[in-house]
């Protein structure tokens, strides 16, 4: 089980931290209009499907041995216009670095797509997921 803690700083400022401690600044200050002070609370929903599935594929292909030198993930998600700004669709970009397996690469998103990424998971049923991959050696 997972908890965090959300202190509001002031206007739509705040602080959240995670079940370890570690923080995150969150929202906007009130003097300047439309001027991030923290991360988007929609933004934070991105990094965690990234953060979530990057974990679980470095982790497969750490235990497959594969030369992984780098991982970077792009998380687009596409958003209503109008209140409540639902997203539609999210897309997951995954460039490795090194001379890694393509087949073994796929096979790593898949799973963590499809049945270790508790964030994705839970989105899935109202969020369609779509993602790709690239390889630099």
């Amino acid at each position: 089980m997972s908890t965090i803690t959300l202190r509001w700083i002031e206007e739509k400022l705040m602080m959240a931290s995670d079940s370890n401690g570690h923080s995150v600044v969150i929202g906007r200050s009130p003097e300047q209009q439309f001027e991030w002070e923290g991360v988007k609370p929609s933004d934070l929903l991105l990094m965690s499907v990234a953060s979530c599935s990057a974990y679980d594929v470095v982790e497969i292909l750490v235990k497959q041995r594969e030369p992984l030198k780098d991982l970077k993930v792009i998380c687009h998600g596409d958003q209503n216009e109008e209140p409540p700004y639902i997203f539609t669709k999210i897309h997951l970009q995954y460039i490795v670095e090194g001379p890694v397996n393509p087949e073994k690469l796929k096979k790593a998103i898949k799973l963590s797509e499809d049945k270790y990424c508790s964030v994705i998971n839970t989105l899935r049923p109202s969020v369609p997921f779509t993602s790709e991959f690239k390889i630099n050696n």
